[in-house]
């Protein structure tokens, strides 16, 4: 066994002694692609989402080198009437594209010599198999290689973009490499001779080379079309129901916090690294912020383009906003829209995109605390005042400022809205939800939520670590707000929440279609009964020098 050319079977061993989630039927479909024209796979996936096991996985079964049966036997692939025929029956080159990196930086070098670190690595080992020191071509070596063993290549590549992220500014080193791929993918006498397939995985698409992928041979799996390999890059929900049972943990909270990424078939998965970190700690909470540095989310919310600012401010109330993402470059350098920028959040997992509509979304609670973070140190201008905005229409509110709020909600209606979209409770609602972006500080906003004899359209529960009141919110476009808060108080909403303790405000928000000017109306309640009273210095909730 070598380093790099047939490493055995030990990464993979070493990963099935800790919890393990069997993903071995992907192998039937890479298996199905063997020595035809569909043989080079090219799989992304947002960091920490299980690619590097499943990397060691498929090293593991196709290492000639070794027998795998005892790892295998067991699993859902030993099941396929493909499992012996490829199994520990090829010449394996794995390479760790990020260890090679961690390598040059700790020696004080540039990335830039990647390319030709890796070519000096395989061909020192593939000369040490061949006994033969001669200077011929890596890639002629590799072909006697694969001639002189009776065995063709299977290359598997793990995070092989990791060049194209570390160095996103530099085309000449990205050329180098992806000339470097090109040579053994691109190469029809090499590929043929000597490649039986490849299995890469990432967390960005091949980078574009123009309009065409930069190594078009490749058929590519991502979080935008990700089929037939959606349920295996990823944990679904009965793996982690089984999780949840094993752990002895709350199913119901983990897919609060960690679901999300909704694919074809109603496929649904959840980040792998967060729900075991979450079953290991017995903690629900963000786990995202212990991934690389490097895909900042703050850096990308400060990008500079037109309409950026309001998408952010939609996205954080809760809504879903359409995305065009058919311009991006799969890179981190060629951005010219708004539209780029949250395509490559879908790719690093902040988003999840929902390819029937079209739309975007912030999946769950654990990315929905890394914008509510990321966003107090937003540096844009328009975000800035955005943010402000919010907060002080959620302190008129607490304060039970009526008409301040009316006349806020007026404007961002008359702003935001198409005149044919104006006149509808849905509209209104997207109108408060936007205005509200910036409750996660102090809230949990919930819609529809039943209580007493229906469901109010949007409640707002203080976080456990807040003083605010319960806010329960009733719309109306074409009746008063006094009906509004008749509503509330007739269908006896309150009661859902009402044995939490906590003081509790009735807000209506109105208009009249038939008002040529759209005039908003506002009335604000203390509930009956309610801790609140009227003398109380609500605004201490919010300081005048709260930092958005």
């Amino acid at each position: 066994m070598g380093i790099y050319i047939n490493p055995g079977n030990e990464m993979f061993r070493v990963d099935r002694k800790d919890t393990y989630i069997d993903k071995s039927g992907m192998i039937s479909i890479i298996n199905s692609t063997i020595d035809t024209k569909r043989k080079l796979t090219c799989i992304s996936r947002a960091r920490r989402f299980g690619k590097s096991i499943a990397a060691h996985m498929t090293c593991a079964y196709y290492d000639c080198s070794t027998n795998s049966s005892e790892l295998f036997d067991d699993l859902e692939i030993s099941r396929d009437a493909s499992y012996r025929e490829h199994m520990n029956k090829y010449n394996v080159i794995y390479l760790d594209v990020t260890g090679f990196i961690s390598d040059i930086r700790s020696d004080g070098e540039d990335v830039g010599i990647l390319p030709r670190k890796i070519k000096k690595a395989l061909l020192a080992e593939v000369s040490s198999i061949l006994s033969d020191e001669s200077d011929s071509d890596l890639n002629e070596k590799l072909i006697r290689f694969a001639e002189t063993t009776g065995k063709k290549i299977i290359f598997i590549i793990d995070e092989w973009d990791a060049v194209i992220r570390e160095a996103r500014d530099d085309d000449i080193v990205q050329d180098e490499y992806l000339n470097l791929l090109r040579g053994w993918f691109k190469n029809g006498n090499f590929t043929s001779r000597a490649v039986a397939a490849a299995y890469m995985t990432g967390i960005l698409p091949i980078k574009k080379d123009g309009s065409q992928s930069a190594i078009s041979d490749f058929m590519e799996y991502t979080m935008l079309n990700p089929t037939p390999f959606e349920k295996y890059v990823g944990f679904t929900e009965p793996e982690v129901q089984e999780i949840c049972n094993r752990f002895n943990i709350s199913y119901d909270e983990m897919r609060h916090w960690y679901d999300g990424y909704s694919f074809a078939e109603g496929i649904s998965v959840y980040n792998p690294n967060s729900v075991m970190q979450a079953a290991y700690n017995k903690s629900f909470e963000s786990y995202w912020q212990m991934t690389s540095a490097s895909d900042s989310l703050l850096e990308w919310l400060n990008r500079d383009y037109v309409g950026m600012s309001r998408r952010v401010a939609e996205l954080m109330s809760g809504s879903r906003i359409p995305v065009n993402i058919k311009r991006f470059k799969n890179d981190m350098s060629s951005f010219r829209s708004a539209d780029d920028v949250l395509t490559l959040l879908i790719h690093l997992g902040y988003l999840s995109y929902e390819a029937g509509s079209g739309t975007v979304c912030i999946p769950n609670e654990e990315l929905r605390n890394e914008f509510a973070d990321a966003i107090h140190e937003v540096a844009l201008p328009e975000t800035i005042k955005r943010v402000e905005a919010s907060i002080k229409l959620i302190n008129d509110t607490v304060n039970m400022n009526e008409e301040a709020v009316a006349r806020q909600l007026e404007q961002i209606h008359m702003e935001e809205c198409a005149p044919l979209l104006y006149n509808n409770e849905q509209s209104l609602r997207s109108v408060v939800k936007l205005a509200f972006f910036a409750y996660r500080d102090y809230y949990a906003k919930f819609e529809e939520l039943p209580g007493g004899l229906g469901y109010a359209d949007i409640v707002y529960l203080p976080k456990c670590d807040s003083s605010m009141p319960a806010l329960i919110i009733e719309l109306k476009w074409d009746e008063s707000a006094e009906t509004a808060i008749s509503q509330i108080r007739n269908r006896r909403y309150p009661e859902v929440i009402q044995g939490l303790n906590i003081d509790i405000l009735l807000v209506g928000i109105s208009y009249d279609k038939d008002d040529p000017a759209k005039k908003h109306h506002c009335i604000i309640e203390k509930l009956h009964g309610a801790k609140l009273t009227s003398n109380q210095p609500i605004n201490t909730f919010f300081p005048s020098n709260a930092n958005p």
